[in-house]
């Protein structure tokens, strides 16, 4: 085994905003322009004052040992040394969500023609869905800067997650989500007595209202918004959890569903982060995305050689990953092309199928962010751009409970029959 890295540094004092606690955010010291590398204090901020550009929270790291982090809780909390949230966070009330399964997905490597494959499998979340992570940190920034509404905009995941957290914390919640959402997307947020809106257009005109309610309302969280810093941080778990369950190392190659992009960008920090502070050894990796054809601005972008990304207007059966206007998109470009991987996307049949290649090779039963993933990985081995012989790690970021419409229509019953032996066998000679 590797020996525990070496220290990096004692955590700075920080001005922390009016109010808060001292060690409010863990060992997170203030918050840092990705554009410009401007930096400003801790608080409900989002935007450069420099540049309008992104912020993300900045850290000064105590020593940390893989032991300390083993010893702790089954959920995030146990990273708690590496989240923007206090020592004693696995004590308040949240969904405690995380450390989700890491699949042997042996069939499915078979059925791909892949050496090594594993399925991280976040439909085990308590909400059923990686958002549960973000939603988690979110809420952690929120209380300790006083903020008493927790609110988003939505494609249905993220508003289960913060409708289930803000019920599981005694708080209010408000969900702002678009008209046309699956049906049981919008019940799974309902039935935890959100304050549920559905708003007429596709999700950037949700998020476009969003923003201007939490820059008119006073002591609103909107977790991808206003606190969307330490939100995103969550999505770092992700990484740490799949380091950890490989036995401290990394994988070769990891393929990531695409919507904001934040997922993405996170998971590639927490495996950058997990090498600075000598938890991992340091070795390359190649991080790809999965888009929906039907919503591909980011893999339009990688394939035309751009930088920037061109909003589209979503249609695709994918509404979790239904983003025109993706606000990590550019930072996605960033690291695929920075660790030689590659941006793809597949139509809404092959997202289908592929859910269905899922479910019947491994028993897991993922929304159509899952068909997608697994249909752009089956793409990028047959256009020869995934190394076959190279360790696979894919992610399945939802429950295909929520998405049923999409396939709906392809499986069922073959036939009904009659309550007698004889139609029993009639039916099973013919169909076996």
């Amino acid at each position: 085994m590797m020996k525990d890295g070496p220290a990096v540094t004692t955590a700075l004092e920080t001005e922390l905003p009016a109010g808060c606690r001292p060690g409010a955010f863990g060992n997170a010291t203030h918050l840092v322009c990705r554009a410009c590398g401007a930096t400003s204090p801790l608080g409900p901020f989002y935007a450069c004052v420099e540049c309008f550009g992104p912020l993300e929270v900045g850290y000064e790291y105590p020593r940390i040992t893989r032991e300390e982090i083993e010893r702790g809780p089954k959920s995030i909390w146990r990273y708690q040394p590496l989240l923007p949230v206090p020592a004693d966070i696995a004590s308040f009330r949240s969904t405690d969500p995380g450390f989700t399964r890491l699949v042997d997905a042996r069939n499915l490597a078979d059925d791909l023609g892949l050496r090594q494959l594993w399925v991280k499998d976040d439909s085990g979340n308590p909400t059923h869905s990686f958002k549960d992570r973000v939603v988690a940190v979110a809420l952690s920034a929120a209380r300790e800067l006083g903020l008493q509404v927790l609110a988003c905009p939505s494609t249905g995941n993220l508003a289960n997650a913060v409708a289930a957290a803000a019920a599981r914390a005694g708080i209010r919640s408000v969900v702002l989500v678009p008209s046309n959402l699956e049906q049981q997307k919008i019940i799974a947020s309902a039935i935890y007595d959100t304050t549920l809106i559905a708003i007429e257009g596709n999700y950037d005109d949700v998020n476009k209202l969003a923003s201007e309610i939490a820059g008119e309302e006073e002591g609103w969280a909107f977790v991808n918004v206003n606190v969307r810093p330490y939100y995103s941080e969550g999505s770092k778990t992700l990484g740490f959890e799949i380091a950890e369950q490989l036995g401290w190392r990394l994988p070769d190659q990891v393929v990531i569903p695409v919507a904001s992009g934040s997922q993405l960008t996170k998971i590639d920090k927490g495996f950058r982060e997990l090498i600075k502070l000598g938890l991992v050894d340091d070795k390359p990796y190649k991080i790809f995305g999965a888009q929906a054809t039907g919503c591909s601005p980011v893999a339009q972008a990688y394939r035309e050689g751009y930088d920037v990304v061109r909003p589209v207007k979503p249609d695709t059966i994918a509404k979790s990953l239904a983003i025109g206007n993706p606000a990590d998109g550019p930072y996605v470009l960033d690291t695929v092309r920075r660790t030689g991987g590659k941006i793809a996307d597949v139509d809404d049949e092959t997202v289908v199928t592929n859910i269905l290649r899922l479910a019947r090779t491994e028993g897991i039963f993922g929304e159509t962010a899952g068909g997608v993933t697994v249909g752009v990985t089956a793409k990028l081995i047959a256009d020869g751009d995934l190394d076959p012989a190279a360790e696979t790690v894919i992610i399945n970021s939802g429950d295909g409970l929520k998405t049923l419409d999409a396939v709906s229509g392809k499986v069922g019953p073959k036939t009904t029959i009659k309550p007698r032996y004889d139609a029993f066998e009639e039916f099973w000679k013919a169909n076996s």
